[in-house]
């Protein structure tokens, strides 16, 4: 193998949380906050790209990491090593409710696409990248599913899915239309598109947006309920306005209890 053999195991149930086992000289990448604990023994760098061809040259790891860039993430990642005799354990977290889910990238061709922030982290060996399209209706209507990243070796990689995560196993021509933010990943054979809703009134007056992906088959597809993206817009819309106060949902006395309890003046 290339990419490093590390052991795993993932706790939680809402919040969850991997932990990594790593050998003498294993290491694993990961996206930077993504950190929980470690060892005493496990060193951290800081380094361009993914450390996937350490002999590429400093150009080529310029290259590399810039195309990171593209996919709105950072020019670095981080690697932690263990670089003492005795097995050493970290752990990465999720970062918003959701599953961790384990891919193994030897089952899916030595090569996944995912959603460009659904990298959690990886066993290093593996290369994180970015996935082009060739296609114009995903270029111009992709919206979070345009710029996929892709992960390719034949190690083990762990990505984020919000809410909860479904797995969909895809025949020849089978075809899955789904909301283009809900896309965590799927494997290599899939055939991925970006498809008009149709009609005035769902263009108009729908609420779920002028374009779906459509997904065909044959191949795997994980899906998440919850998109970060979503997430952030419900959280956007029920924040406080203006000077930080609620505006009193769920109580009944609402605006009133702000005049009693002395927050609102006249």
């Amino acid at each position: 193998m290339n990419a490093h053999e590390i052991d795993y195991q993932i706790f939680g149930e809402e919040m969850q949380y991997v932990e990594l086992e790593l050998d003498p000289r294993e290491a694993v990448i990961a996206e930077a906050g993504n950190f929980m604990m470690m060892d005493d023994g496990i060193k951290m760098d800081t380094i361009f790209g993914d450390g996937a061809k350490e002999n590429e040259g400093f150009l080529g790891k310029v290259l590399g990491a810039g195309k990171r860039l593209l996919t709105g993430e950072s020019l670095f990642m981080t690697i932690f090593s263990n670089e003492i005799q005795g097995k050493k354990r970290i752990s990465f977290a999720s970062p918003y409710p959701g599953k961790i889910i384990p891919i193994d990238l030897t089952r899916y061709g030595n090569k996944f696409i995912c959603q460009k922030d659904a990298f959690l982290c990886a066993a290093k060996g593996v290369a994180v990248g970015i996935e082009f399209s060739k296609r114009l209706g995903r270029g111009f209507f992709g919206g979070e599913g345009f710029i996929m990243q892709k992960l390719e070796g034949d190690g083990m990689a762990f990505v984020h899915a919000g809410g909860t995560m479904a797995r969909k196993e895809l025949s020849p021509g089978e075809k899955l239309k789904i909301d283009t933010g809900c896309i965590i990943g799927f494997t290599q054979d899939i055939d991925y598109n970006i498809e008009f809703v149709g009609g005035i009134k769902n263009t108009i007056f729908g609420g779920e947006g002028l374009f779906f992906a459509t997904l065909t088959g044959p191949g795997t597809v994980y899906v998440q309920s919850l998109p970060f993206s979503r997430l952030a817009n419900r959280i956007w819309q029920a924040a406080p306005q203006g000077g930080g106060k609620d505006k009193g949902e769920g109580s009944i006395l609402g605006g009133i209890g702000d005049v009693i309890s002395g927050d609102r003046n006249f």
